[in-house]
């Protein structure tokens, strides 16, 4: 079976994990620092803080 680039970070968020990302985000943390801090790729924080409704400050 082919390794997907994907494949490693499709584990289940946790509420934990979940909360935490809201109270980052509300913060006006930048995704960088949310993803280092879930230690989650940025592309599953961005598609769970979509999925949220959440936004999250963009790095100008």
């Amino acid at each position: 079976m082919a390794e997907g680039k994907f494949e490693r970070h499709r584990q289940p968020w946790t509420s934990a994990e979940i909360q935490k990302l809201h109270l980052l985000a509300k913060k006006g943390m930048a995704l960088k620092a949310i993803a280092k801090a879930l230690t989650r790729s940025e592309e599953s924080v961005k598609d769970r803080a979509k999925a949220d409704g959440l936004g999250i400050a963009k790095l100008r």
